[in-house]
């Protein structure tokens, strides 16, 4: 999502020339087609900026978006009763940043790779799973299918040399930074027990008030500046924490709020020190080898076989009337704009898209598109031949994560081939590598994205893997990489502060309504009474328990009968 850049700045992206990849390794971009956007926008230059429609047609509902909050929206209609409606997705598939693919025939994520346990809060998420089959009430308590939870050996660091369990630095760090880990630990028990951290975050506000007094301060600095007031400077620590960031939120700890920060950890499992925690049934994950692309296929399923999802479409324009909602769309694969009359729209797209297509876009909508930024990312996915060489230390695992990585922004790598079932299953034969490159820190990340060939990012990720991984080069069959320009926005300080104070924050909720007959409540929803906005914007972060939440508020509030 978007960021201010300082200029493109090559060099802090390339490696050493000296680590270049075998010429016989294939690959190019996928996932995103770049070019599309920018034809359109050439397209309409050309046609004095306004393309005319060619037909018009009518629905009840336009959901302009067709990523998680997007597809979580269209489940809602289905569920309130509303089958009248039409979802537009730029893409040629539906899911956003939880798209799936494959490579060599074996299935991979293209962006987001699991899902935690969802906690209390996220009573919408778990209703998903419980629909999915991945969830079951058994004698009494919720019980996951472990088929999807994810296999243990679960993460692994590359560290000083060898393979460590976990992604905590342990081996040889020393009494001070233990003491350091344990203090921060601590802090982050006592920071739960004094706020509400929530997940989703909506369920933390009281929309259209200010932020709790903790949060304040916390949203007000960066985690880094907060780190320091509390005199937290082990290099170990902060490494680990920094990674964290760049890992939830596109940025690191310098970038990032100390709420960000801190909410990483006290929304979910809390911090342990090494050896202080607990069974480790609070960290559980749900995965496949496609990643979160599993849940978004089971989301789009039934939206392609009744005719409601429209993938390769581009949503031009969305202006409100009094009787109703106007929406132009056009179709990348006829090369012509339909125009759609609905009662009502769901806007699921990302706030700078929004204020760009929303006319006249609403001052709540500018100011969210003018404040909020976003983070660049990068997914690699490397099909292998044959399991690689490993250096001594902990086995394989499902996270591979290199101390201090000397990639940009990089974050390690998942095996796809993890959750395979059978004895020695996951040391045999071919699988995909997906690996990760977190670039909101990086100078002219977006614009290098958009530029460099294929291969530059292909060399310098092949030379980052051969030091844990000397044999990659030989193994490596194929390198498939996914861009994206504006993946996530990054919560950096003072986002809770302007989300969750602005007054424009529709309260559904605050009364009820009728769907399918049924009298509902409805979380609050961005919007006005026919147009509601839904993504992970509106939360200041990227997951797939804000996106899905909001989607489902917001269509919920779409279908409500007044």
């Amino acid at each position: 999502m978007s960021l201010t850049r300082r200029g493109f700045l090559a060099a802090p992206l390339v490696l050493s020339a000296c680590h270049q990849a075998p010429s016989e390794l294939q690959g190019d971009f996928t996932g995103i087609g770049m070019a599309r956007g920018h034809a359109l926008r050439e397209r309409t230059a050309r046609s004095g900026g306004q393309l005319a429609p060619s037909v018009v047609r009518r629905t009840q509902v336009v959901i302009a978006g067709g990523g998680v909050a997007g597809l979580a929206a269209a489940r809602a209609l289905r569920l309130a009763g509303v089958q009248d409606f039409q979802c537009f997705e730029l893409e040629d598939e539906a899911g956003g940043n939880s798209r799936a693919g494959s490579v060599g025939g074996i299935a991979c994520p293209l962006g987001a790779h699991y899902l935690p346990v969802p906690g209390e809060y996220a009573g919408e998420v778990q209703d998903l799973l419980e629909e999915l089959g991945l969830r079951q009430r058994v004698s009494g308590r919720w019980q996951y299918d472990e088929r999807y939870l994810c296999h243990s050996p679960q993460e692994r660091l590359y560290f000083q040399g060898h393979w460590q369990e976990g992604l905590l630095p342990v081996a040889g760090v020393g009494a001070a930074t233990q003491s350091a880990y344990r203090r921060f630990a601590q802090r982050v028990s006592e920071l739960s027990r004094a706020g509400r951290f929530t997940m989703p975050v909506l369920k933390s506000w009281v929309p259209g008030q200010p932020l709790a007094p903790l949060h304040q301060a916390l949203d007000a600095i960066s985690f880094d500046a907060w780190l320091a007031q509390e005199g937290l400077d082990d290099a170990y620590l902060r490494w680990y924490l920094d990674y964290c960031c760049r890992d939830d939120y596109g940025a690191g700890s310098a970038r990032v709020s100390a709420w960000a920060g801190i909410h990483y950890f006290a929304s979910r499992h809390g911090f342990s020190a090494p050896g202080e925690s607990d069974d480790g049934e609070h960290e559980a994950v749900l995965t496949w080898p496609e990643g979160n692309g599993w849940l978004t296929q089971r989301l789009a399923e039934p939206l392609n076989k009744a005719g409601q999802l429209r993938t390769g479409a581009s949503v031009l324009r969305i202006s409100e009337g009094r009787a109703g909602v106007e929406v132009d769309v056009y179709l990348h694969a006829s090369d012509r704009v339909e125009r759609w009359q609905a009662a009502r729209c769901v806007v699921a797209l990302p706030a700078f898209v929004a204020a760009r297509v929303v006319q006249p876009a609403p001052d709540f909508l500018a100011e969210a598109a003018r404040r909020l930024q976003w983070a660049p990312w990068l997914v690699a996915n490397i099909h292998i031949d044959a399991p690689l060489t490993d250096r001594v230390g902990a086995a394989p695992a499902w996270d591979n994560v290199l101390y201090a990585d000397p990639n940009p922004g990089g974050l390690g790598y998942v095996d796809a081939g993890h959750q395979r079932l059978g004895p020695g299953a996951l040391l045999a034969g071919p699988t995909v590598l997906s690996y990760y490159q977190a670039l909101g820190d990086v100078p002219g990340a977006r614009q290098t994205l958009a530029e460099r060939p294929w291969t530059h990012w292909r060399d310098a990720i092949l030379a980052t893997l051969a030091v844990p991984h000397p044999d990659l080069a030989s193994r490596a069959r194929r390198m498939e990489i996914t861009r994206y320009g504006h993946a996530m926005s990054i919560p950096v300080p003072g986002t809770q502060a302007f989300l969750s104070s602005l007054g424009w924050v529709r309260e559904a909720g605050g009364r009820h309504g009728r769907a399918n007959g049924e009298k509902v409540s409805f979380l609050p929803t961005p919007g006005t009474s026919r147009v509601m906005f839904a993504h992970a914007d509106w939360s200041g972060y990227s997951v797939f328990e804000e996106a899905f939440t909001r989607g489902h508020a917001a269509g919920l509030a779409a279908a409500l009968v007044d």
